[in-house]
């Protein structure tokens, strides 16, 4: 089959402007999940390390709860099943004001943030219980013991694996078009409805996909070698 390539028709006529503007919103709902997923992961991830046994069950049913549904289930959830139970104002300001997107990033948020969890959780049970009665022995309390030691040497601890969890929110953004979010996936779908250029379209997305995921990859190689632990963890190469 012989097929002609016309990649022009990704910058002329508005296919420019809507890869730009979907590359803006995917940042951006990426962008304010990670802080909610990083957020609600260091929380719930000291949680369940801590010797009580009630914080550990709150936190473990968060964890269990928004960790074994499928992300687009939250985001119908989250769109559908919650502006009906706010008050008629707020629903109406949120609908004036981006419902998708904001539905879309919360879904993102809480279910990345209980796989983010997960990580904390691991960084902390990895350093050796020393470290923490060495901060007891020293008149901290548990909350600043794991504020002022712990967590500090979990994070660093946990570059690589906290690296691969948020390049996957980075990637499952694209499930936001379900919901209308005009991300780059859906404005790469918008192109080849368009323009009837679904090759071009769709690898222009993927490049785009690829170029951030590598930038996002290497820096953090870079801070993963910048903050190694010597004696916890090698550094990389």
């Amino acid at each position: 089959m012989h097929y002609d390539f016309h990649w022009q028709v990704l910058w002329s006529g508005q296919s420019g402007r809507w890869l730009l503007q979907g590359l803006g919103t995917t940042l951006a709902i990426s962008s304010l999940a990670w802080l909610l997923a990083v957020g609600l992961g260091i929380l719930s991830g000291a949680l369940r390390t801590v010797p009580w046994k009630a914080l550990r069950a709150v936190a473990a049913f968060y964890v269990e709860f928004f960790r074994n549904v499928p992300l687009l289930v939250w985001m119908f959830f989250w769109y559908f099943g919650v502006p009906p139970l706010l008050p008629e104002a707020a629903r109406e300001w949120l609908f004036d004001h981006g419902a998708e997107f904001w539905a879309g990033m919360f879904a993102l948020g809480v279910y990345h943030g209980a796989r983010m969890s997960e990580v904390i959780r691991s960084g902390i049970q990895s350093i050796p219980k020393t470290q923490f009665e060495a901060a007891v022995a020293m008149g901290l309390t548990t909350f600043q013991a794991y504020r002022l030691v712990i967590l500090p040497i979990a994070l660093r601890l946990i570059v690589p694996p906290a690296t691969s969890e948020s390049l996957n929110l980075l990637k499952n953004s694209s499930v936001a078009l379900t919901i209308s979010v005009a991300e780059l996936t859906f404005q790469t779908r918008q192109i080849e409805t368009y323009t009837a250029r679904a090759i071009e379209a769709l690898t222009a997305g993927t490049v785009i996909y690829l170029v951030l995921c590598v930038g996002i990859a290497t820096i953090m190689a870079r801070v993963e070698r910048r903050f190694a632990i010597p004696g916890l963890i090698a550094r990389g190469g």
